[in-house]
């Protein structure tokens, strides 16, 4: 079994990879500054520290874990929010993405997977479903920096030969991701519908999102790290699907439509987006096994049980 790092363990999707590395028996340790995570996300199991990316205490951190494997998933994800503070989308996705990919290279890591995006990446592209070959003109900060860190990692394997393998996430949802902290559109109206508050949709509702489940982006985060490959990788379902069709879904699984109000469009989101999947099914012999249906059901019934969904339980943590 190997010693990971797992930088947003706390987090909606980096929280459940934690569980499943455990489970694997792996030895695990979290860095996350809970901007957006939840202490109470993390398995019992896992060593937790409470840390910011960008932090210079990073490196006695790795220095003292000495993890073969880093699976970096923190980072400031919000597009509208790198629309508004391009700045601070900057510090943490390329400063603070850079300060842990140094400590890789200075501790011998033998592989970095980094969580990327899909749906921001590749801006209003021309071929959808979306290669991973198709040229990358994102239209917001968040897009741009992890774009630009992709490139430092091919860098890194290049002069350093420090492994890495990126995954480029479609709209990811499931348990865990709630309203206020990393949400998805899906988190949102499924919040609003079981606290039975009122949902803004941006546009007319006929943008497209290819919706990926997160037990199925777990499993290829975990298949990413066995594998000899350096380069990009889509997950997603790659099935397009508009806001309208994912409101009759939620509806259908509710019992009542969700109370939506619609408004302008916001400029630097795309149109479009949905992601062709063949490589993930070649290089990590991976296909998504849960449909949009079948995930929403599941997230709402996790949200039932949650007494509020749209706010998070913070647990005094001492703070490296």
């Amino acid at each position: 079994m190997s010693k990971i790092i797992v930088t947003g363990g706390a987090g909606f999707i980096g929280s459940h990879l934690v569980d499943r590395l455990i489970a694997a028996g792996h030895e695990v340790t979290v860095i996350d500054d809970l901007s957006t995570g939840r202490q109470d996300y993390v398995n019992p199991q896992a060593k937790f520290i409470k840390l910011d990316i960008c932090s210079p205490d990073l490196a006695a951190i790795f220095g003292a874990e000495k993890p073969e494997f880093v699976y970096h998933l923190a980072a400031q994800m919000d597009v509208r929010k790198s629309l508004l503070d391009p700045a601070l989308d900057n510090r943490i996705n390329i400063l603070g993405a850079w300060n842990v990919l140094d400590n890789c290279r200075a501790q011998g890591v033998k592989k970095i997977i980094f969580s990327s995006t899909g749906g921001a990446i590749y801006g209003e592209a021309e071929e959808i479903p979306t290669p991973e070959t198709a040229p990358a003109y994102p239209l917001s900060p968040y897009g741009i920096n992890k774009l630009s860190f992709e490139k430092y990692l091919y860098y890194y394997y290049q002069v350093h030969h420090l492994n890495y393998t990126t995954l480029r996430f479609a709209n990811v949802f499931g348990p865990r991701q709630y309203k206020g902290g990393e949400a998805g559109v899906i988190a949102i109206f499924i919040d609003s519908a079981v606290s039975g508050k009122t949902s803004r949709q941006f546009g007319d509702g006929k943008q497209t999102r290819d919706y990926v489940y997160v037990d199925d982006v777990v499993s290829a985060l975990v298949a990413a790290k066995d594998i000899d490959y350096a380069g990009e990788i889509n997950i997603g379902s790659g099935q397009e699907t508009n806001l309208l069709v994912l409101r009759q879904e939620i509806e259908a699984a509710w019992g009542t439509p969700p109370d939506v109000k619609e408004e302008a469009a916001i400029p630097g989101e795309v149109w479009r987006s949905c992601l062709k999947i063949d490589k993930a099914a070649t290089v990590l012999n991976w296909r998504p096994t849960v449909d949009l249906k079948e995930g929403v059901k599941r997230t709402i019934a996790w949200a039932k049980t949650q007494v509020p969904v749209s706010k998070p339980v913070s647990k005094p943590v001492s703070k490296i």
